[in-house]
């Protein structure tokens, strides 16, 4: 074999050497898409789902103290009740919401203020606990958005690590090919003619 062609071979590997590289980078930025994936389901999702699950557990409180006539809760506990409230809509707010879940966010938060004012201001106990359903139902549906999403998040993933794979089965059998490749043109020794042979 000619240097020349030797010369092309070598070319010919080193465009699957970059192929191969290019394949790297892809499965890199499809790990960083898993991790990303990972991150917002912990933080957007699962801690949401959290606070969801303290505010709901407040305003039972609230609702378990109006049905029974539970005037020491209203005295004594309904501030702090309150504090606790707004400190985990504090919380919800440092995630990040989808569209929709902004709207119903925003939703609660006005329900949640309509509650307290309506506490405050003595309102029939009918009014109070329409507020209260009315936060509940806000809670209900963030919690929906929270599994929705969660979902999408899994199902990127997903899909990532399916590249990934098919990236990678790719780039073994290349691999190998490129190695008995390689094994041919390095260890092939082209017979020479016989007017060679005389000459030398």
């Amino acid at each position: 074999m000619s240097i020349f062609n030797k010369v092309k071979w070598i070319l010919a590997i080193l465009v699957v050497f970059v192929l191969i590289v290019a394949t790297n980078l892809i499965d890199k930025r499809n790990f960083k898409s898993i991790r990303d994936s990972i991150v917002t389901i912990y933080e957007d999702r699962l801690i949401a789902k959290d606070i969801i699950y303290e505010i709901s557990t407040s305003i039972q409180k609230k609702e378990i103290a109006l049905l029974t006539g539970d005037s020491a809760f209203y005295s004594s506990q309904n501030n702090i009740t309150n504090g606790e409230i707004k400190t985990q809509i504090k919380r919800y707010e440092q995630t990040k919401l989808t569209s929709e879940e902004s709207k119903i966010f925003l939703e609660l938060r006005e329900n949640i203020e309509r509650l307290i004012d309506s506490e405050m201001s003595n309102s029939s106990e009918e009014e109070v606990l329409q507020k209260i359903e009315d936060v509940k139902r806000n809670l209900s549906s963030l919690s929906e958005i929270q599994l929705d999403e969660g979902k999408r998040q899994l199902m990127l993933s997903k899909r990532a690590i399916d590249s990934i794979e098919l990236f990678t089965d790719i780039e073994i059998y290349i691999l190998i090919s490129l190695a008995i490749l390689i094994q041919i043109i390095v260890l092939y020794q082209p017979k020479r003619n016989k007017e060679e042979e005389s000459n030398s």
